[in-house]
Parts: structure tokens; C-alpha cells; sequence
């Protein structure tokens, strides 16, 4: 396989894994746990840069960025400009939100809504990772 099309398909892999997150998510509560982290650190700290958010908003938001990643796969299989930088960005958001999901279990002793997937999400964005890695490293060799 080329590295074009491996790392389309990596690509794709983790918008599926995303996809499956987000459903993961809205399935176990996931706002029932946020929504109150977000205020109890705003009133600890004052000021807290993340927002609360209803359930449809948050899951029409989800499922919009799910459909644009989803049609941005064939930039990324032409290695369109952004496309590199944007694969990394998006492989190191998702594997902090898998670690997140998992590290977060650990501290509140409870599996959290999300961490089911969450293995799935680092392992599709480390697939990226490597994928863009080995296409940007032959883009540059002579």
C-alpha cells in the first residue's frame, strides 16, 4: 500500500474511532460528568477556558466535525496543503482525549463515560501518527 493511501485510511480510521467516541459518550452521560468538572474548576480556579454544553449542541457539534474530517479524506489521500500538519494536530488531540478518558478512570476510581473507546482512539491516532510520519518522511527524501 502507498503511503498516500495508508495514510488515508489512517486518517479514516481515526474519524471512525471518533465517530464510535462520540457515540460511547452519548450513551454513558459523558455532559452529566463534564458539565459539573467544568463548573466545579471554574469556581476553584476562577476562570476555567472550557465551556458547558447541552446535549444536542454538543452532539450536533461532535457530529459536524465527524462529517467534516470524514470529507477532508480525500485531501488528505492527495496530501492537499494543511493536510500534514492538520493529521498530526488531529492524531495528538485525540490520543490526549483517549488518555484523558483513561487517566480520569483512574483518579475518580470509575470508569467514565468515554473510556470504553478510548483505547480505540489511541490506537487510530497512533496509527496516524505513524502514517503521517512515514508519508512526510518520503515526501522529503531525495
Amino acid at each position: 500500500m502507498s503511503d498516500p493511501e495508508r495514510h488515508a485510511r489512517a486518517w479514516l480510521y481515526l474519524v471512525a474511532a471518533l465517530g464510535v467516541h462520540v457515540l460511547d459518550e452519548a450513551l454513558t452521560g459523558f455532559l452529566d460528568f463534564y458539565n459539573p468538572l467544568v463548573l466545579q474548576l471554574r469556581e476553584r480556579l476562577g476562570f476555567w477556558p472550557m465551556p458547558t454544553l447541552t446535549f444536542g449542541v454538543w452532539l450536533a457539534g461532535l457530529i459536524a466535525a465527524v462529517v467534516v474530517l470524514t470529507l477532508l479524506t480525500p485531501a488528505v489521500r492527495r496530501g492537499a496543503a494543511g493536510t500534514g500538519v492538520l493529521s498530526w494536530v488531529f492524531a495528538v488531540i485525540m490520543l490526549g482525549n483517549g488518555f484523558a478518558h483513561l487517566a480520569g478512570s483512574v483518579y475518580y476510581r470509575r470508569w467514565l463515560p468515554g473510556a470504553t473507546s478510548a483505547p480505540l482512539l489511541l490506537i487510530a491516532a497512533t496509527a496516524l501518527l505513524k502514517a503521517t510520519h512515514a508519508r512526510t518522511r518520503h515526501a522529503h527524501t531525495p
